[in-house]
């Protein structure tokens, strides 16, 4: 039954029954709008794919990626087989866009599903025999956030397994617990509260790029006066649709932030009864920000002091003002301070008792589904008793050729591509390449990744399977529907999960649990906002809004502002009245679990050491932000052709001060170096960075100059908090380079 209530439709046509259903399903990938999707059947196959106009959010329309689904479903390069390497590591399917099935006779063998599970579970049993089992890795990250195929029959089988751990923190992990070390959990003003804002600072979110469906509401609430500012170093597609646009030195936000609240603290702007009564340590926040006046300021961030001012005055004054910071913040090395003190900012200005005030960065924490009963973290190995190693995905290089004790013997990547996306490339690619290393890769496509693997498994689309589908960019819960059967002979990740498990002979009963359980089990929630949530409830409606009732919404009139809220929905103002979740249940201006990290109990910004500011810009005095492209998703899209058609790739953006300085054209091939690696590129002299700093996207490998690309220059140095990767605190020099061959 479609999300309308209503039966499939059938059509009678030249005497043929050609049946006709629209399915609804949900975008599962790493995108925080988690789009409601309308899929049309007919005999079978997809014909058709459009936003929900149902879906509050999403409102009928999805964004390029998403529109050109069908292609992606029904390429003729998707992996549909098992298959077995035939040719040494390292040799992989070319992406030439004209099908893949030739080419890959040329580098796999085909084989059945039996051979492939018989052939893993053998080689995981001699690991385990010889090693332990905390020699095989699973790797996995945002390939679907579906809750099931996301995470769950496969946490099982691996922690029945008994292998290693893996610290899943590539991404968003620093910003999370920089918000979290605020207001104690990751909950964000609704996207349709944007129409009330006056006053909106997009830091570090490039919204019409990666988070569309929130634009509508901000052009929404421009056409009612709002103000629109973006603070970033790369001048996005937002930026040169801003109002204001402020760029900013990388990894200097937290400056930035502190100079805001010295002008906020200083001038009386901020709102004394809200930081009275909900909010903990504003006395040494006050003490704090005497240090970073914004002259001081200026001198890291690059933004004049009086421009600092000028900001501060207004975001504090104009109101309701709204805060939408994304994670492009904290992927430097002090990216979780960074956060923190961003998020201290609609606290001191009582911005989150408004509708249309506050901030957003994630909504994720509003779900909290029953993760345990989803991934059973009580599963261990017969006769185990301590926690298994934990190994973080940032360093897959390091793990993959120093870690010892025991060694990495065994690899499962899924829903990840970790040979594009990790940092420094050249380890990574050195560890995969390893002849005693057994890799399994379960994919839809011949990635970067499959071209180190021994057993590629083929992964079913979002179209082929079915899911429960949370979000961290709204609050509508969703259930995704299977659309079709999967092609060929491709299986979900809980599917694969669920067959190793029975070749490993393990009999718990979780193994067994059927989609609908899963679930169900997932549902079974203490969480009250998804109190009289049910499958059959979100089956019915197809989205369903979080039961925010007597739980953290306000009624009207104790909001200053909530006129015309979108469709007469009680706006979800969770920390109007404090009801913070840290352990003082208030906001926590000052914090003794930062003090405990041996970091600053309030805040403080510490230059990165790779930046203009550290000893090693002597020698690599140029700032890169190796950037996701606009429309890749990652790398997830980066070999669709009509994708590609998108996006402009393999460039190097650079200033004209810094190009001229080199004797460098627009058009000329440059060699982008540090001490790590090396990548030739197109020069862009285009004025989307500032001086000092240089800017390229993340590619595939294989689509990339000489099989690098960008992250052979980034490193495996953690973050501040959260240990996430550090992509935009990296150092390099630019030199005049041949041109390509």
């Amino acid at each position: 039954m479609c999300c309308t209530g209503l039966p499939p439709l059938i059509i009678e046509v030249d005497r043929q029954k050609i049946m006709k259903k629209v399915v609804h399903a949900a975008c599962p990938h790493d995108c925080p709008d988690a789009c409601g999707v309308l899929i049309t059947v007919e005999d079978g196959r997809a014909t058709k794919i459009q936003g929900d106009p149902g879906h509050p959010v999403t409102r009928g329309f999805l964004c390029a990626k998403v529109a050109k689904y069908l292609d992606r479903v029904y390429s003729p390069d998707r992996v549909l087989y098992p298959m077995r390497r035939i040719q040494p590591k390292g040799v992989g399917v070319a992406v030439t866009n004209a099908g893949g099935g030739a080419r890959a006779t040329q580098v796999w063998r085909r084989i059945s599903w039996d051979e492939a599970l018989d052939e893993i579970a053998s080689r995981f049993r001699a690991v385990i025999s010889e090693f332990g089992s905390e020699a095989i890795l699973p790797y996995s990250y945002g390939g679907t956030l579906g809750a099931l195929n996301g995470g769950s029959m496969d946490r099982r089988f691996f922690q029945r397994l008994g292998a290693s751990e893996l610290e899943r923190t590539i991404c968003s992990s620093a910003g999370e617990a920089g918000l979290e070390s605020v207001m104690g959990v990751k909950l964000g003003t609704e996207p349709e509260q944007f129409i009330h804002s006056r006053y909106i600072i997009a830091w570090a979110s490039n919204i019409h790029g990666n988070n569309v469906h929130l634009w509508p509401f901000i052009v929404e609430a421009r056409r009612r006066g709002a103000k629109l500012v973006v603070i970033d170093p790369y001048r996005t597609r937002t930026a040169a649709c801003a109002d204001w646009y402020l760029p900013i030195n990388p990894g200097t936000d937290a400056a930035l932030a502190l100079a805001m609240m010295h002008v906020i603290i200083d001038e009386g702007l901020h709102d004394a009864d809200y930081v009275a009564k909900y909010t903990l340590g504003f006395d040494q926040l006050c003490e704090k920000v005497k240090s970073y006046p914004p002259e001081r300021a200026a001198q890291w961030t690059g933004i004049a002091a009086d421009e600092i001012r000028k900001l501060a005055r207004e975001y504090a004054t104009v109101r309701p003002s709204v805060i939408r910071v994304n994670y492009g913040v904290q992927r430097s090395e002090g990216g979780g301070t960074a956060t923190r003190a961003i998020a201290m900012l609609p606290c001191i200005i009582g911005s989150l008792k408004e509708a249309g005030g506050g901030i957003h960065l994630s909504t994720s924490g509003a779900f909290d589904l029953n993760k345990d009963a989803l991934r059973r973290p009580d599963l261990k190995p017969e006769g185990s008793e301590r926690p298994p190693r934990v190994v973080n995905m940032v360093r897959l290089g390091e793990a993959l050729n120093t870690l010892n004790d025991p060694p990495v013997k065994a690899l499962f990547v899924y829903n990840s591509n970790p040979a594009a996306v990790c940092p420094n490339h050249n380890e990574v690619v050195r560890g995969l390449k390893r002849s005693d290393l057994f890799t399994v890769v379960h994919e839809q496509f011949f990635t970067d990744t499959t071209d180190y693997a021994d057993i590629v498994l083929p992964a079913t689309t979002f179209f082929e399977h079915k899911d429960l589908q949370a979000a961290y960019g709204h609050y509508y819960l969703q259930v995704s529907d299977q659309a079709i059967q999967p092609l060929g002979e491709c299986r979900a990740n809980v599917e694969v999960f669920r067959a190793l498990a029975g070749r490993m002979g393990f009999k718990d009963r979780c193994f067994d649990e059927s989609i609908d359980e899963m679930i169900d089990g997932a549902l079974a929630s203490k969480n009250p906002w998804l109190k009289g949530i049910n499958r059959e409830k979100l089956e019915r409606e197809g989205q369903v809004r979080l039961n925010f009732s007597g739980q953290g919404s306000v009624a009207r009139g104790q909001s200053e502002n909530t006129q015309d809220v979108h469709d007469s929905q009680v706006p979800f103002l969770p920390f109007a009245q404090g009801n913070f979740r840290t352990p003082s249940g208030k906001a926590e201006l000052y914090s003794e679990a930062m003090k405990a990290l041996g970091l600053d109990p309030v805040a403080e910004f510490t230059p990165p050491v790779e930046s203009r500011h550290g000893k090693q810009g002597a020698a690599f005095p140029l700032e890169l932000l190796a950037r996701k492209a606009d429309n890749f998703m990652n790398s997830t899209f980066a070999d669709q052709p009509s994708i590609q058609e998108m996006e402009e790739t393999n460039l190097l953006e650079i200033h004209s001060a810094d190009a001229r300085a080199r004797g460098i054209a627009n058009g000329e091939t440059v060699r982008v170096y540090n001490r790590r690696g090396e990548i030739f590129l197109k020069a862009r002299v285009d004025g989307a960075v500032q001086p000092g700093v240089v800017s390229a996207s993340l590619n595939w490998a294989k689509l990339s100059p000489g099989f690098r690309n960008i992250n052979v220059l980034t490193s495996e140095k953690l973050s501040d908090l959260g240990n996430s990767a550090t992509f935009y605190s990296v150092l390099v020099e630019v030199e005049l380079a041949k041109p390509f061959p």
